[in-house]
């Protein structure tokens, strides 16, 4: 016997509201695919593989960056630390000007533009695009990073945005070691 069971559909609100409470790190992707240097801020991007060295992001639809990076065959992923809001700040913006005399920027030899200053940076080939309801999930094969060399000793606290705000991830925000469960402390509720 067959049986249609009817799913139950969530809101685009609800959906929204769950990942607007759920933090992410944050990254802006560079790419040029022949007509001009691109640059959009994610905070989409996630390890997939180390052998070889995979990563994944989302490119939405709305963005005006995104056609050029689904044309790009490479890309530079950074990863950016609290003190580059203000480049990921730029990243977000629509109708801005991201590769300005007032913005720090190059091209690395192989052609991608990049932001040298960013915490860490992966150069990357694009190794599969998947279009999805308008947005594209591009996963991307490291082949190049920032040299160990260029990044400081002590890593800088990492940026995250969630509930539409930036945030600084420090010592201060570490849980301890052994937490206490909260049945603990507070009991079942039996």
């Amino acid at each position: 016997m067959n049986s249609t069971v009817s799913e139950p559909q969530i809101s685009a609100g609800d959906f929204t509201h769950a990942f607007r409470h759920h933090p992410a790190g944050v990254a802006i992707i560079t790419a040029d695919a022949g007509d001009g240097p691109v640059a959009m801020t994610v905070s989409s991007v996630a390890s997939v593989a180390i052998d070889p060295p995979t990563l994944v992001f989302s490119a939405s639809g709305r963005s005006s960056s995104t056609p050029t990076i689904r044309r790009a065959e490479t890309v530079v992923v950074h990863l950016l630390a609290s003190d580059q809001v203000e480049l990921a700040k730029l990243g977000a913006r629509s109708g801005v000007e991201r590769f300005g005399d007032d913005v720090e920027w190059g091209r690395l030899p192989t052609g991608e533009p990049y932001y040298p200053r960013a915490n860490a940076w992966l150069r990357g080939r694009v190794i599969e695009r998947l279009d999805v309801h308008g947005s594209t999930l591009v996963v991307v094969e490291a082949i190049e990073a920032k040299p160990r060399a260029e990044t400081p000793e002590r890593s800088p606290h990492p940026l995250v945005y969630h509930d539409r705000k930036w945030f600084v991830l420090n010592e201060h925000a570490a849980l301890p070691r052994t937490v206490v469960p909260f049945y603990a402390v507070y009991g079942r509720g039996d």
